[in-house]
């Protein structure tokens, strides 16, 4: 369903508006698990101006940060949720903010809905430049065996085959139409980390790092870029009202604290998103890139006495 209030593949008349958010016409990609920055020559960077960017999971939190950090550079986006009131509201305040935008509601672990996002995006806008597959779950903060099956599916189905169905249909695309970026929202397990009370979460996002890295080499002679962003620990709603059992009650005090600690900025998500949506097709592939930043291990010290306390409680 188009939320736009514009016809599909209607001709939309260019909007001024002011962006805030700086200039992304310098690349620096922060390499995983590396402290430092490269800085990539600008005869592979790209403005992303008039490209069409499609963000799943985008109506909030990490997606529709991203989302609206490429409207600013310039480009039309999609955004994509099944949640229809908050991607309503969402797509309809970044139209107001001037923003060539569309919205369509699809649930990622449904085929045939993938499919009509990738066709709708088309048909709004041309083509499709870039597909970010942001949608996520992490299924809450418990034991595997609290969970039921159709639980552990469902974060199975939603991190993981939502980004199989939108591959297998990006990539003939990219090759038939020049070339295009294909970008995926990893995490913590997928830098080989355990992901202790979350573990299907962690599962599928360590499956995520193995499909980008796959993908990549099958393609690697052919003009598509297939990489994979890990934001770090974000505050968003993804820690509101997370679901629990008896083993991870008491340990809630503690995430919170961690995540105080750790915390990525959302500018920085924003900042290497962007970065990485605007290399060339073709030019880097296969490759994860973090937006934590080193100071975070002075965040942690600032934590460590809460962190202590939190510990040496007892359930």
């Amino acid at each position: 369903m188009d939320l736009s209030g514009n016809e599909r593949g209607a001709e939309k008349a260019p909007r001024s508006f002011r962006s805030d958010m700086g200039s992304y016409t310098k690349t620096e990609l922060v390499i995983e698990l590396t402290p430092n920055i490269t800085r990539l020559e600008d005869s592979i960077i790209m403005t992303l101006k008039d490209k069409t960017v499609v963000v799943t999971g985008s109506s909030r939190g990490i997606g529709r940060a991203i989302a609206e950090a490429c409207a600013a550079a310039g480009a039309n986006v999609v955004l994509c949720s099944r949640d229809f009131t908050l991607l309503s509201k969402t797509v309809e305040e970044l139209y107001q903010s001037g923003f060539s935008v569309r919205a369509f509601q699809a649930d990622v672990t449904n085929e045939a809905e993938i499919l009509g996002l990738f066709e709708s995006s088309k048909l709004a806008f041309g083509k499709i430049d870039v597909w970010i597959n942001n949608a996520g779950i992490s299924g809450g903060y418990r034991t595997l065996q609290s969970m039921t099956t159709d639980e552990i599916r469902e974060v199975i189905d939603t991190n993981l085959m939502g980004s199989f169905y939108a591959c297998r249909l990006l990539i003939p695309y990219f090759i038939s139409s020049g070339g295009g970026t294909i970008i995926n929202i990893g995490g913590r397990g997928g830098r080989g980390n355990p992901s202790p009370f979350q573990s299907p979460y962690g599962a599928s996002k360590a499956a995520i790092t193995s499909l980008t890295k796959s993908l990549a080499a099958e393609n690697k002679d052919k003009p598509i870029s297939i990489n994979c962003l890990f934001p770090g620990m974000v505050e968003t709603d993804i820690y509101k009202d997370v679901k629990t059992c008896p083993e991870t009650d008491s340990k809630m005090g503690l995430m919170s604290v961690l995540l105080k600690a750790f915390a990525t900025p959302i500018e920085r998500v924003q900042k290497v998103a962007l970065e990485m949506c605007s290399v060339k097709p073709g030019r880097i592939t296969g490759k994860c890139y973090s937006a934590e930043r080193p100071e975070r291990f002075f965040r942690a010290l600032m934590a460590l006495p809460d962190f202590i306390k939190y510990s040496r409680r007892k359930p």
